[in-house]
């Protein structure tokens, strides 16, 4: 993360934010631009920002020395002058000051030039298992498309575009205002070709000059088995439609993954709560445990604790980069029962006897 970086801003909270909703935001970011998952052009970067910043304002004494000085390291991290250095104006530079006053000068975008279209988001919904394990699926949703009467250019088939009259192609005008410090002249789009540089004098009939029409389109995705809630893959092309004859955009599909009844996951790992009965875990036993990959065998000890846990190696969920799988991990829980039948009873006070204990005088010994 560059100086210029808001943390706050980077994890998207609020300066007054608690540190809960501070962790909780981390580990939202993180999963979204896991570098495993997230194969976008400047995910990875973004990750390390989101690690940057959390190692900013998840420690209180960093976020205290960042709130007060700016900057994690305290006072020492900025030369004189408050922390502004030379180059504020309240906080703003130079260069954007001016940028704002004469349109940003010689970086302006070529009006007439391609530009990729917008990016679009789906939500995919996964029962539990098919995050584990992956699916192959086709999805359908609507986009802006190229129209196919005039192929996207706007005007009548047949006919062409021409240069913008008012801005001679531009796509902006100069417009001169009054200010305080005297007469400005600054640059605004131009109200006639709206930025593009051109006019449609024939406009196309079935778009109505836009180039864009609304199209329902579908796109086979294939569901990496792994992922995690939260998550997302970017399918290039598959967005908005571009204009000037630029590029479609891209779809993010984001995964959301629905709770399972039976497995808790965190990450490649799952947990599962076994529960057993005390002569199980007195005398020990072996046992069938419910595992995504099926029913395995599992020995309980004799002498087993309630709270043990049990590792199955192999049986958790597929890690996103290479070939293996997380573990699952088992924990016992012994159950007493609450109804006891005559049987019942008299073995366990024989059993109370033979272990030397005294009866009680409330209880099942009453």
């Amino acid at each position: 993360m560059t100086m210029a970086q808001n943390p706050y801003e980077t994890l998207g909270v609020g300066q007054d934010a608690s540190q809960d909703e501070i962790k909780k935001a981390y580990r939202k970011l993180s999963k979204k631009y896991h570098p495993d998952i997230n194969h976008e052009a400047g995910a990875e970067q973004k990750y390390k920002d989101v690690q940057d910043a959390y190692e900013t304002v998840g420690d209180e004494q960093k976020r205290q020395n960042y709130d007060q000085y700016g900057s994690a390291d305290g006072a020492q991290g900025f030369g004189g002058f408050g922390g502004q250095g030379f180059g504020g104006f309240g906080g703003q530079d130079f260069g954007d000051i001016f940028s704002q006053m004469f349109g940003g000068g010689s970086s302006r975008r070529n009006p007439n030039g391609p530009q990729q279209g917008s990016d679009l988001q789906y939500r995919m919904d996964l029962k539990f298992e098919e995050a584990i394990f992956g699916k192959k699926t086709t999805i359908k949703y609507k986009r802006d498309a190229n129209c196919k009467t005039c192929d996207g250019t706007g005007a009548k088939p047949g006919t062409s575009p021409i240069t913008c009259r008012k801005c001679g192609g531009a796509g902006y005008v100069n417009v001169v205002q009054n200010t305080p410090l005297g007469r400005m002249q600054t640059q605004a789009m131009c109200d006639v070709c709206h930025g593009t540089g051109k006019e449609i004098t024939d406009k196309c009939a079935t778009c109505g000059g836009s180039g864009h029409t609304q199209q329902d389109h579908e796109v086979k995705v294939t569901v990496p088995a792994g992922v995690e809630d939260g998550q997302q893959m970017r399918l290039n092309g598959q967005g908005e439609a571009g204009k000037n004859g630029g590029p479609y955009g891209d779809l993010y599909v984001v995964f959301s993954v629905a709770s399972s009844s039976d497995f808790e996951r965190d990450g490649s790992e799952i947990y599962y709560k076994l529960p057993i009965s005390f002569v199980q875990a007195a005398l020990g036993d072996e046992v069938l445990v419910k595992t995504v990959h099926g029913d395995v065998n599992m020995k309980i000890p004799a002498g087993t604790q309630t709270g043990t846990n049990f590792r199955l190696r192999g049986k958790g969920a597929p890690k996103l980069r290479g070939n293996s799988n997380g573990d699952q991990h088992v924990t016992v829980i012994v159950q007493v029962p609450k109804n006891l039948n005559k049987g019942q009873k008299e073995a366990l006070k024989s059993f109370a006897k033979a272990s030397g204990e005294k009866k009680h005088k409330t209880g099942f010994f009453k």
